[in-house]
């Protein structure tokens, strides 16, 4: 697993590459968001990718791993949005939304080191199509989960399923990297 380590952290370095560079460039403008609107923008970004895998084609120039990218950024996002939901400020200084990615980077990491324990890198041997899959269904399990205001009877809550959204989209980012460098 040292490999898939240092993958995970070189796909984070690359969104976090981006992230930063974004909230240089908007600030947290994204605190105004909803999280049922943080959901539909990762929805928007796996359909286009279902949409391009299906098609066998694209019309817009943008790689989509920039796609895989956005679904981690936003889940970071997400995630950060439920943890800081009492505080209104729109603005927050960079140097603390950076903590928060790192720490929920840091929970997904963690994520990823138990279930390859127990899956054994599945993964690895899935095709990127089923992780798009994958992706639009913890989307529209979030979706349920967000039309019962949250609650849940034996389910995992939003929370959780942006996890494994970090995960699948950094799983994809490495199988790309790999299809890519073959």
């Amino acid at each position: 697993m040292p490999n898939t380590l240092n993958q995970f952290d070189s796909a984070v370095k690359a969104c976090k590459d981006i992230f930063i560079k974004k909230m240089h460039d908007y600030g947290t403008s994204w605190r105004v968001l909803r999280t049922t609107s943080i959901t539909d923008q990762m929805f928007i970004k796996a359909q286009r990718i279902r949409s391009i895998e299906e098609k066998g084609e694209q019309k817009v120039e943008e790689d989509v791993s920039s796609d895989y990218m956005g679904i981690f950024n936003y889940a970071v996002i997400g995630l950060t949005q439920l943890y800081l939901k009492d505080d209104t400020r729109l603005e927050i200084p960079a140097q603390e939304i950076e903590s928060q990615f790192d720490k929920h980077v840091k929970n997904a990491r963690a994520l990823l080191v138990n279930k390859n324990h127990d899956y054994g890198e599945a993964w690895r041997e899935m095709r990127i199509s089923s992780l798009t899959d994958l992706i639009l269904m913890k989307l529209l399990r979030i979706r349920q989960i967000e039309s019962h205001e949250g609650i849940t009877l034996v389910s995992e809550g939003t929370d959780a399923n942006y996890y494994d959204l970090m995960n699948y989209a950094i799983f994809a980012l490495i199988r790309l990297g790999e299809l890519e460098n073959a």
